[in-house]
Protein backbone atom coordinates (compact mmCIF):
# COMPACT_ATOMS: atom_id res chain seq x y z
CA UNK A 1 0.00 0.00 0.00
CA UNK A 2 1.95 3.01 -1.23
CA UNK A 3 1.05 6.64 -0.68
CA UNK A 4 1.64 7.25 -4.38
CA UNK A 5 -0.93 4.75 -5.52
CA UNK A 6 -4.04 6.28 -7.01
CA UNK A 7 -6.33 4.05 -4.93
CA UNK A 8 -5.08 5.64 -1.67
CA UNK A 9 -7.41 8.47 -0.68
CA UNK A 10 -5.67 11.66 0.45
CA UNK A 11 -7.78 13.20 3.21
CA UNK A 12 -7.87 17.02 3.57
CA UNK A 13 -6.06 18.76 6.42
CA UNK A 14 -8.13 19.57 9.51
CA UNK A 15 -8.16 23.08 11.03
CA UNK A 16 -7.88 22.46 14.79
CA UNK A 17 -5.07 20.93 16.92
CA UNK A 18 -7.24 17.90 17.76
CA UNK A 19 -10.25 16.66 15.81
CA UNK A 20 -12.35 13.69 16.89
CA UNK A 21 -14.37 11.00 15.17
CA UNK A 22 -16.91 8.67 16.78
CA UNK A 23 -18.29 5.82 14.70
CA UNK A 24 -19.93 2.42 15.04
CA UNK A 25 -18.87 -0.24 12.51
CA UNK A 26 -20.35 -3.69 11.76
CA UNK A 27 -18.34 -6.91 11.73
CA UNK A 28 -15.99 -7.23 8.72
CA UNK A 29 -16.39 -3.58 7.67
CA UNK A 30 -13.31 -2.36 5.80
CA UNK A 31 -11.94 1.17 5.47
CA UNK A 32 -10.01 1.48 2.22
CA UNK A 33 -6.39 2.69 2.13
CA UNK A 34 -6.10 6.39 2.94
CA UNK A 35 -3.70 9.04 4.26
CA UNK A 36 -4.19 11.81 6.83
CA UNK A 37 -2.03 14.94 7.16
CA UNK A 38 -2.40 14.47 10.96
CA UNK A 39 -1.17 11.86 13.41
CA UNK A 40 -3.99 9.52 14.34
CA UNK A 41 -4.90 7.76 17.58
CA UNK A 42 -7.42 4.98 16.91
CA UNK A 43 -9.15 3.34 19.87
CA UNK A 44 -12.00 0.83 19.99
CA UNK A 45 -13.97 0.62 23.23
CA UNK A 46 -15.53 -2.52 21.75
CA UNK A 47 -14.35 -4.97 19.09
CA UNK A 48 -10.99 -5.58 17.41
CA UNK A 49 -9.40 -3.75 14.47
CA UNK A 50 -6.61 -4.72 12.11
CA UNK A 51 -4.63 -1.75 10.81
CA UNK A 52 -2.48 -2.53 7.77
CA UNK A 53 0.39 -0.53 6.32
CA UNK A 54 3.21 -1.45 3.93
CA UNK A 55 5.46 -2.76 6.69
CA UNK A 56 2.93 -5.11 8.28
CA UNK A 57 -0.19 -5.24 10.40
CA UNK A 58 -1.12 -3.88 13.81
CA UNK A 59 -3.89 -5.54 15.84
CA UNK A 60 -5.98 -3.36 18.11
CA UNK A 61 -8.27 -5.02 20.69
CA UNK A 62 -9.99 -3.29 23.63
CA UNK A 63 -7.52 -1.83 26.18
CA UNK A 64 -5.21 -0.94 23.30
CA UNK A 65 -4.97 1.85 20.72
CA UNK A 66 -2.86 2.36 17.63
CA UNK A 67 -0.83 5.48 16.92
CA UNK A 68 -0.33 6.20 13.21
CA UNK A 69 2.11 8.91 12.05
CA UNK A 70 0.90 11.61 9.69
CA UNK A 71 1.05 10.80 5.99
CA UNK A 72 1.17 7.03 6.57
CA UNK A 73 -1.11 5.14 4.20
CA UNK A 74 -3.25 2.61 6.07
CA UNK A 75 -6.38 0.49 5.82
CA UNK A 76 -8.57 -0.84 8.65
CA UNK A 77 -10.66 -4.01 9.02
CA UNK A 78 -13.22 -4.49 11.80
CA UNK A 79 -13.65 -7.76 13.70
CA UNK A 80 -16.87 -7.98 15.65
CA UNK A 81 -18.97 -4.85 16.11
CA UNK A 82 -16.51 -2.02 16.66
CA UNK A 83 -17.04 1.22 18.58
CA UNK A 84 -14.25 3.38 17.18
CA UNK A 85 -13.01 6.57 18.79
CA UNK A 86 -10.37 8.49 16.82
CA UNK A 87 -8.29 11.55 17.63
CA UNK A 88 -6.54 13.39 14.79
CA UNK A 89 -3.51 15.24 16.20
CA UNK A 90 -1.60 17.98 14.43
CA UNK A 91 2.02 16.75 13.95
CA UNK A 92 3.37 19.76 15.86
CA UNK A 93 1.77 18.40 19.06
CA UNK A 94 4.01 15.33 19.34
CA UNK A 95 6.82 13.45 17.63
CA UNK A 96 5.72 10.16 16.13
CA UNK A 97 8.07 8.21 13.88
CA UNK A 98 6.30 4.88 13.40
CA UNK A 99 3.07 2.99 13.97
CA UNK A 100 2.65 1.33 17.34
CA UNK A 101 -0.02 -0.33 19.42
CA UNK A 102 -0.09 1.13 22.93
CA UNK A 103 -1.79 0.22 26.19
CA UNK A 104 -4.74 2.41 27.17
CA UNK A 105 -4.86 3.18 30.87
CA UNK A 106 -8.24 3.82 32.54
CA UNK A 107 -7.39 7.54 32.64
CA UNK A 108 -6.42 7.71 28.96
CA UNK A 109 -9.60 5.81 28.07
CA UNK A 110 -11.76 8.37 29.87
CA UNK A 111 -9.84 11.24 28.30
CA UNK A 112 -10.39 9.80 24.81
CA UNK A 113 -14.08 9.24 25.44
CA UNK A 114 -14.49 12.73 26.91
CA UNK A 115 -12.60 14.33 24.02
CA UNK A 116 -14.93 12.58 21.59
CA UNK A 117 -17.90 14.44 23.06
CA UNK A 118 -16.41 17.48 21.24
CA UNK A 119 -16.11 17.74 17.47
CA UNK A 120 -12.63 19.21 17.97
CA UNK A 121 -10.39 20.68 20.66
CA UNK A 122 -9.02 24.23 20.38
CA UNK A 123 -6.13 25.86 22.21
CA UNK A 124 -7.94 29.17 22.58
CA UNK A 125 -10.61 27.54 24.77
CA UNK A 126 -9.00 27.07 28.19
CA UNK A 127 -10.83 23.87 29.18
CA UNK A 128 -10.13 22.29 25.79
CA UNK A 129 -6.45 23.30 25.97
CA UNK A 130 -6.19 21.55 29.36
CA UNK A 131 -7.77 18.44 27.87
CA UNK A 132 -5.28 18.45 24.98
CA UNK A 133 -2.37 18.71 27.43
CA UNK A 134 -3.68 15.84 29.58
CA UNK A 135 -4.07 13.60 26.53
CA UNK A 136 -0.56 14.44 25.32
CA UNK A 137 0.88 13.74 28.79
CA UNK A 138 -0.78 10.33 28.81
CA UNK A 139 0.41 9.52 25.28
CA UNK A 140 4.01 10.35 26.24
CA UNK A 141 3.77 7.79 29.07
CA UNK A 142 2.04 4.93 27.25
CA UNK A 143 3.60 1.48 26.99
CA UNK A 144 3.96 -0.15 23.59
CA UNK A 145 2.00 -3.43 23.40
CA UNK A 146 3.34 -6.50 21.48
CA UNK A 147 0.57 -6.59 18.90
CA UNK A 148 2.29 -5.79 15.63
CA UNK A 149 3.30 -8.31 12.98
CA UNK A 150 6.06 -7.13 10.64
CA UNK A 151 6.45 -9.18 7.46
CA UNK A 152 9.97 -9.99 6.22
CA UNK A 153 10.99 -8.85 2.74
CA UNK A 154 13.72 -11.37 1.94
CA UNK A 155 12.13 -13.96 -0.44
CA UNK A 156 13.20 -16.96 1.66
CA UNK A 157 11.83 -15.57 4.91
CA UNK A 158 8.78 -14.23 3.09
CA UNK A 159 7.98 -17.76 1.86
CA UNK A 160 7.94 -19.02 5.43
CA UNK A 161 5.84 -16.07 6.60
CA UNK A 162 3.38 -16.78 3.79
CA UNK A 163 3.13 -20.48 4.65
CA UNK A 164 2.47 -19.76 8.31
CA UNK A 165 0.07 -16.89 7.57
CA UNK A 166 -1.98 -19.14 5.29
CA UNK A 167 -2.20 -21.76 8.04
CA UNK A 168 -1.23 -20.67 11.58
CA UNK A 169 -2.01 -24.21 12.78
CA UNK A 170 0.76 -25.64 10.53
CA UNK A 171 2.51 -28.13 12.85
CA UNK A 172 5.73 -28.53 10.85
CA UNK A 173 8.93 -27.86 12.75
CA UNK A 174 10.97 -24.74 12.10
CA UNK A 175 13.66 -26.90 10.49
CA UNK A 176 11.12 -28.35 8.04
CA UNK A 177 9.85 -24.89 7.15
CA UNK A 178 13.38 -23.64 6.50
CA UNK A 179 14.07 -26.58 4.19
CA UNK A 180 10.91 -25.73 2.23
CA UNK A 181 12.09 -22.14 1.97
CA UNK A 182 15.45 -23.21 0.54
CA UNK A 183 17.74 -21.93 3.30
CA UNK A 184 19.28 -23.12 6.54
CA UNK A 185 17.58 -22.42 9.84
CA UNK A 186 20.53 -20.27 10.88
CA UNK A 187 20.15 -18.10 7.77
CA UNK A 188 16.38 -17.76 8.21
CA UNK A 189 16.76 -16.86 11.89
CA UNK A 190 19.27 -14.15 10.99
CA UNK A 191 16.90 -12.71 8.37
CA UNK A 192 13.90 -12.69 10.72
CA UNK A 193 15.88 -10.98 13.46
CA UNK A 194 17.18 -8.34 11.05
CA UNK A 195 13.85 -7.62 9.34
CA UNK A 196 11.23 -8.22 12.06
CA UNK A 197 13.26 -7.94 15.29
CA UNK A 198 11.96 -11.40 16.24
CA UNK A 199 13.30 -14.92 15.90
CA UNK A 200 11.32 -17.24 13.65
CA UNK A 201 9.84 -18.97 16.69
CA UNK A 202 8.82 -15.64 18.24
CA UNK A 203 7.31 -14.49 14.94
CA UNK A 204 5.27 -17.70 14.71
CA UNK A 205 3.96 -17.22 18.25
CA UNK A 206 3.15 -13.58 17.52
CA UNK A 207 1.24 -14.62 14.40
CA UNK A 208 -0.82 -17.08 16.42
CA UNK A 209 -1.57 -14.45 19.06
CA UNK A 210 -2.71 -11.76 16.66
CA UNK A 211 -4.74 -14.23 14.59
CA UNK A 212 -6.61 -15.25 17.75
CA UNK A 213 -7.82 -11.73 18.52
CA UNK A 214 -10.31 -11.30 15.63
CA UNK A 215 -11.68 -14.80 16.29
CA UNK A 216 -12.19 -14.07 19.98
CA UNK A 217 -13.77 -10.70 19.16
CA UNK A 218 -16.20 -12.41 16.79
CA UNK A 219 -17.35 -14.70 19.61
CA UNK A 220 -15.60 -17.95 18.70
CA UNK A 221 -15.15 -20.53 21.45
CA UNK A 222 -11.67 -20.71 22.96
CA UNK A 223 -11.36 -24.39 22.01
CA UNK A 224 -11.86 -23.61 18.32
CA UNK A 225 -9.56 -20.57 18.47
CA UNK A 226 -6.83 -22.68 20.08
CA UNK A 227 -7.02 -25.32 17.35
CA UNK A 228 -7.14 -22.81 14.49
CA UNK A 229 -4.08 -21.05 15.90
CA UNK A 230 -2.00 -24.21 16.26
CA UNK A 231 -2.48 -25.19 19.91
CA UNK A 232 -3.46 -28.74 20.78
CA UNK A 233 -5.37 -27.76 23.92
CA UNK A 234 -7.22 -24.66 25.16
CA UNK A 235 -4.98 -24.59 28.23
CA UNK A 236 -1.85 -24.29 26.07
CA UNK A 237 -3.43 -21.42 24.15
CA UNK A 238 -4.56 -19.65 27.33
CA UNK A 239 -1.05 -20.01 28.80
CA UNK A 240 0.45 -18.36 25.70
CA UNK A 241 -2.17 -15.59 25.78
CA UNK A 242 -1.50 -14.89 29.46
CA UNK A 243 2.26 -14.84 28.88
CA UNK A 244 1.95 -12.35 26.02
CA UNK A 245 -0.82 -10.06 27.31
CA UNK A 246 -0.79 -10.66 31.05
CA UNK A 247 -4.33 -11.98 31.34
CA UNK A 248 -6.67 -14.68 30.01
CA UNK A 249 -8.79 -14.27 26.84
CA UNK A 250 -11.96 -14.20 28.95
CA UNK A 251 -10.65 -11.44 31.21
CA UNK A 252 -9.14 -9.54 28.29
CA UNK A 253 -12.38 -9.26 26.37
CA UNK A 254 -14.46 -8.80 29.49
CA UNK A 255 -17.05 -11.49 28.94
CA UNK A 256 -17.33 -15.28 28.87
CA UNK A 257 -16.76 -17.47 25.84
Amino acid sequence: MSQKRQDVEICPALPNPVTTLTYEFPHHFEIAPHVHPEHQLIYASRGVMTVRIDAGAWFVPPQRAVLIPARTAHAITMHGEVSMRTLYLKPRLMRLAQCSVVSVSPLLRELILHACTFASLRRRVKSEAHLIDMILDQLRAVQVAPLQLIHPVDPRAARIASMLSNDPSDARSLDELCVRAGASKRTIERIFLAETRMSLGQWRQQLRLVRSLPLLAAGEKITRVALECGYSTPSAFIAMFRKMLGTTPRQYFGYAR
